[in-house]
């Protein structure tokens, strides 16, 4: 999208020094309502099978579903299968989506209900002696947060220390109850408010901030412990 140079920083006139305006709120509101036709148009064309409008969801959602499949379960492999899954169902139930600008939501409540149960076959198979218990992933070089730098990047001993701390993170959340820490990872990857978080679990909306905030009070001291050890 291109907008007047002024609002660029970009001189208008050659040899003139660049000023920086203030972008107006409604530049704001103009992008976020392109960027919502452009999704009902998106969602339109995957609800008509048009192959294409299906590669353009999982282009913009794939990351944050992956991100909040993998900080929950811990697990590279579960991640990544839970995330085919998940398209798999996207396409065969995108026809019964009506869109009110809530798709996120949908998403991610498909999803939740993806990575619980497929939780709950793993605490199952725990108890029956055939699997590991929820949180112990036993992959220590899984993937780190999404939003995090490229461990790979920068010198080694950056590198190391990066990997220990994604790490350190990985194992804090692992011992959050799995209701805060279904509220956590829903606000951060899914970019829901609190409320809508609350009609996706179908709880009050006091139950969630209630959840929210002991989890964050928990994971900070969670975190805290591990650097202590």
């Amino acid at each position: 999208m291109q907008f007047p140079a002024r609002l660029r920083g970009v001189a208008p006139f050659p040899g003139r020094k660049a000023i920086f305006w203030p972008l107006p709120r409604s530049y704001f509101m103009l992008v976020s309502l392109m960027e919502e036709t452009r999704l009902a148009e998106m969602i339109n064309r995957a609800q008509q099978r048009d192959p294409r409008a299906f590669d353009a969801l999982v282009e913009a959602y794939s990351s944050r579903l992956y991100g909040y499949f993998y900080r929950f379960t811990g697990s590279r492999p579960d991640a990544e299968d839970l995330l085919q899954d998940l398209f798999v169902r996207l396409v065969r139930m995108i026809g019964q989506y009506e869109h009110e600008g809530r798709f996120d939501s949908w998403l991610f409540r498909i999803a939740g209900n993806l990575v619980r149960d497929r939780l709950r076959r793993r605490q199952t198979a725990h108890r029956a002696g055939l699997g590991r218990p929820s949180g112990g992933t036993g992959d220590e070089t899984a993937d780190p947060l999404i939003q995090y730098p490229d461990p790979s990047a920068g010198q080694p001993g950056d590198r190391l220390q990066m990997a220990e701390e994604t790490n350190r993170l990985q194992r804090a959340i692992d011992r959050l109850p799995e209701h805060e820490r279904e509220v956590i990872l829903l606000r951060h990857f899914s970019r829901m408010a609190f409320k809508e978080i609350a009609e996706v679990l179908e709880v009050p909306l006091g139950t969630v901030l209630a959840r929210g905030h002991r989890g964050l009070g928990r994971l900070r001291e969670l975190m805290e412990e591990n650097t202590d050890a």
